[in-house]
């Protein structure tokens, strides 16, 4: 049986959900402590088994592993922003690495060896060429994607010691939300740009700040690879599958290619809410660089994969769950 690790979160509820549909007759067993995800965002199905416990808790993982009889992992627990990893690093080097390398532990007394991992483009750091494929240097400029890419270091060593079959898949920009209305995205704080722009749009927030003007792209603005949190979840499947046909370590780029600008997306919201949205432009960021978009011709190739989300349907999802959030 598949057991996902912080699956009453934005990215592992979409992906449960993907799977149950997908396979309509398995059941899955989600974990999760509930300091950022939603109980509420497992509430759809009656097939899945909810564990509340923290993924470091090697006992209790080791109880929850056997009772389950798991083979094989899906790890998206990770505490996940990167300005708050700046400014609290312990909890990120104690949330994403020494609680996964306790998990580690019990996967280890428990004889499970399959993992698909969520980690992030953010172990590339600043790019140096365009799209980013596989083979880009991982130099990340900030905490959260060093924590990302230690695991990944973990992963490749385990897999050399311990015969670890493993998949990393590092997304670009999660975003929108499932057709259902029934889950979507719902951090506190708030950091990811579009659910920024929708509440701005509903009068939630004075104004969306724009954080530059003059970078090196058309407009000015910041260039993203926006992907569709579905699109995410597809991925997994078909990883899931890539990963029990080869025993080995693999890393994948999830992305579209496609950037479009903070300017871009935010006419997209106004083009689908009907709606006006004041901005603010105040100073860049440090470390933010002008374009990061992905080259994952590897998924492609190697997965069967394919993104079915645009940026309008990207935002129309967004739309429909802020208007109806349930969480």
């Amino acid at each position: 049986m598949n057991l996902v690790t912080g699956g009453a979160g934005y990215i592992g509820s979409h992906f449960i959900k993907a799977f149950l549909d997908v396979f309509q007759d398995d059941n899955i067993i989600a974990v999760d402590n509930l300091t950022e995800g939603h109980a509420s965002a497992l509430s759809f199905s009656n097939r899945i088994h909810f564990e509340q416990e923290d993924i470091g808790n090697t006992e209790a993982m080791v109880r929850i592993f056997r009772k389950y009889d798991i083979k094989t992992i899906i790890h998206f627990a990770a505490s996940c922003y990167v300005g708050d990893s700046q400014i609290n690093p312990a909890k990120y080097f104690h949330n994403n690495c020494i609680q996964t390398l306790n998990m580690f532990k019990a996967m280890e007394i428990c004889g499970i060896r399959q993992i698909l991992f969520s980690s992030t483009c953010a172990t590339y750091g600043n790019p140096q060429y365009l799209p980013l494929n596989e083979v880009h240097p991982q130099q990340p400029i900030n905490v959260y994607g060093s924590t990302k890419l230690m695991t990944e270091q973990a992963l490749r060593a385990y897999s050399i010691a311990q015969g670890w079959s493993y998949v990393a898949l590092r997304y670009f920009n999660a975003s929108g939300a499932d057709e259902s209305g029934i889950i979507g995205e719902s951090h506190d704080p708030e950091t990811h740009l579009i659910p920024l722009i929708l509440k701005t749009a509903l009068g939630k927030r004075k104004a969306l700040q724009i954080f530059g003007n003059d970078y090196e792209t058309p407009d000015g603005t910041c260039i993203r690879d926006y992907i569709h949190v579905n699109d995410l979840a597809s991925a997994h499947i078909a990883a899931l599958s890539y990963l029990r046909n080869h025993p080995r370590g693999e890393s994948f780029n999830l992305g579209t290619t496609n950037g479009s600008s903070v300017l871009e997306v935010i006419n997209m919201c106004k083009k689908v809410t009907g709606l006006d949205i004041p901005v603010e432009y105040v100073p860049k960021r440090p470390g933010d660089p002008p374009v990061l978009v992905a080259n994952a011709d590897k998924a492609r190739e190697l997965l069967g994969w394919k993104t079915s989300y645009d940026m309008q349907s990207i935002v129309q999802t967004a739309w429909h769950w802020e208007q109806n959030r349930r969480y």
